[in-house]
């Protein structure tokens, strides 16, 4: 256990970023999972700005460093490309 004030302080700052970056990436999966299920019924619109949604999110994590800038990428790149399969389906 920690027992200098400074230790103490950074235990409780660790705790509060700690549950400040899950609640993000939580949120992230949530937006991706509705995006998944807005192609999956067809709702290319809903999709379209979801995945607007889901950009902003992913480089904001991965800017303060939630989650790696070439997991953002990687995740983004995989969105984009679901996204563009169905629009070309429907052409």
């Amino acid at each position: 256990m920690a027992n200098t004030r400074s230790a103490k302080k950074r235990i409780r700052i660790t705790r509060k970023r700690t549950a400040l970056n899950k609640s993000r990436k939580s949120e992230i999966k949530t937006y991706i999972k509705n995006f998944d299920l807005a192609l999956e019924n067809g709702n290319i619109d809903e999709a379209k700005e979801l995945f607007k949604i889901i950009d902003k999110k992913l480089k904001r994590a991965a800017h303060k460093n939630v989650i790696h800038k070439n997991n953002a990428s990687r995740k983004l790149s995989r969105l984009a490309k679901k996204l563009n399969n169905k629009l070309n389906e429907a052409v």
